[in-house]
């Protein structure tokens, strides 16, 4: 039994271990909020690069096309959903208190990069990136509490 436990244990760290992003979820402290949206941006921009590189592709049917084509729309959705992760795991998890005066609107601010992240997902369209931007950005003021 304890060998079962100890394989299930071992096959469960393997599958999720490369899920896990971003900063630590014990209690040490030590955060780098700015790096986080410096990566979500640079996300959003690999989105917008891959999004305008697909609608060039999609009309090419040699392999080589097809090839690339498939690496980026990989591409995208890995990137959309590290912002996911971002927001759901380091913000939502560790960095919005529900006891912030700011909390609801935080908390408002960052489902909607989540949702726009998701819109990236299931489009090409480059609205939907610029709209992740905004999203970002609109998260970032908030967060920081700023008025511009």
């Amino acid at each position: 039994m304890k060998k079962l436990n100890f394989s299930l244990l071992l096959f469960f760290s393997a599958i999720t271990s490369h899920y896990v992003r971003g900063h630590c979820q014990v209690p040490c402290g030590i955060y780098g909020d700015q790096n986080r949206f410096e990566q979500m941006l640079e996300d959003q921009s690999t989105i917008e690069k891959a999004s305008k590189v697909i609608n060039e592709l999609s009309g090419k049917k040699d392999p080589q096309s097809q090839n690339q084509l498939t690496r980026w729309i990989t591409t995208k959705e890995a990137h959309a959903t590290a912002i996911q992760n971002t927001i759901a795991d380091y913000f939502m998890a560790q960095r919005i208190k529900a006891s912030d005066p700011k909390y609801q609107e935080k908390l408002s601010k960052a489902h909607s990069v989540i949702v726009a992240a998701m819109k990236c997902k299931q489009t090409i369209d480059p609205q939907s990136s610029a709209s992740l931007k905004a999203s970002i950005l609109s998260f970032h003021k908030a967060y920081e509490g700023k008025k511009k």
